[in-house]
């Protein structure tokens, strides 16, 4: 029986100040699956956070649930149980030469880039055993077809040298669409994926319009993002959300660091200062 790798995948806003195009990936090996199932599910109702659990939905009221849940993710994530990706693109850096057909797609294709090197999975396979890989995506905003489209688009990793030698392969019956309602996993990755974006494009320091201070919303999800900062730093200090994380010499560390971002340059791209934080009166 081959090993089973479980990819839950989600994506946040398209277009932020600075920063845009975030997706975020939760990796589980399947014989960690239930166990990880079961704890967030029971800290959950522990919580009384019945409902489902994400980042726009952070409260000053909720904050104190959201932060104990947080804690019991990434226990997960410092144990290496659940591996963390985060992939997002910077918009001063501004590409060259795109087709239409590109620039129609770049939704799906900036998805496919991730999902190929992201986690490093060529890297992963040290006994050489077939490894299975099951995708989980959060709904696509987009129209039928065009979602079909992509996950057979997918498939086509199954032919990448790399993964071929490496024994990963996709499972065209398990590429999927899921209602994270149904994935606490998937519900805790949007709340790190909502926090990173969230102080990425600086919206903790926003103030609703005519107001001197900030909302009550703001100073929690900021808190919040604080905590998670510092879970996140336990496992890789002095960690800088904005840029693409150090391999620390050694290429492998894609795969073995259980938490990474990953800062997307085009191959060909022109940088527009202005569009820069430095250059922001915010």
């Amino acid at each position: 029986m081959s090993k089973e790798y479980i990819i839950y995948c989600d994506e946040s806003i398209d277009k932020g100040r600075f920063f845009s195009h975030f997706y975020g990936g939760a990796l589980v090996r399947s014989q960690d699956l239930r166990e990880v199932q079961k704890v967030l599910i029971a800290k959950k109702n522990d919580l009384n956070l019945h409902n489902e659990v994400k980042w726009s939905k952070v409260t000053y009221q909720y904050l104190d649930k959201y932060i104990d849940l947080m804690e019991a993710f990434f226990e997960f994530i410092e144990a290496d149980i659940v591996k963390i990706r985060v992939m997002f693109t910077q918009n001063c850096n501004i590409p060259n030469n795109l087709s239409t057909e590109q620039d129609h797609n770049e939704y799906f294709l900036l998805y496919y880039q991730f999902i190929k090197h992201a986690f490093g999975l060529q890297h992963s396979n040290l006994e050489q055993e077939r490894i299975r890989v099951r995708l989980y995506l959060d709904d696509l905003p987009d129209t039928r077809e065009k979602a079909a489209s992509f996950k057979n688009f997918l498939l086509g990793l199954n032919k990448n040298p790399q993964f071929q030698s490496a024994g990963i392969f996709l499972d065209k019956n398990q590429i999927a669409e899921v209602k994270s309602h149904d994935h606490p996993v998937l519900q805790c990755l949007d709340v790190v994926l909502g926090a990173m974006q969230f102080r990425l494009n600086n919206k903790h320091k926003q103030k609703p319009d005519g107001a001197r201070y900030r909302a009550k919303r703001t100073i929690a999800k900021e808190k919040l993002y604080i905590h998670i900062y510092q879970r996140i730093s336990k496992i890789y200090p002095r960690f800088n959300i904005g840029v693409s994380t150090s391999v620390r010499g050694d290429i492998t560390n894609r795969w073995f660091h259980p938490y990474r971002h990953w800062l997307f340059k085009p191959e060909d791209f022109s940088v527009d200062n202005s569009k820069t934080k430095s250059n922001s009166k915010i």
